[in-house]
């Protein structure tokens, strides 16, 4: 649950950088890209060594909580 709602709030966050576009908005559709193709390869990674949900998930927030800290910073 805590995931979806931080998720909410990145996505709002990348929208406004994405429609103010510019450099700021071209950076911030690449980074989307190649944050969601090393988040995959990293979550995929961890099932197949073992890996639990709850540990893929706890990564996830952790990356959404970095996105939203670079994202709001002034």
């Amino acid at each position: 649950m805590m995931l979806a709602l931080e998720a909410q709030k990145v996505i709002e966050l990348r929208l406004v950088r994405l429609a103010w576009g510019g450099r700021d908005g071209r950076d911030e559709a690449s980074s989307m890209v190649t944050e969601k193709i090393g988040a995959a390869i990293e979550a995929a990674g961890a099932l197949m060594s073992g890996g639990s949900a709850e540990t893929i998930v706890s990564r996830y927030r952790e990356h959404m909580a970095a996105n939203t800290k670079r994202l709001t910073a002034a």
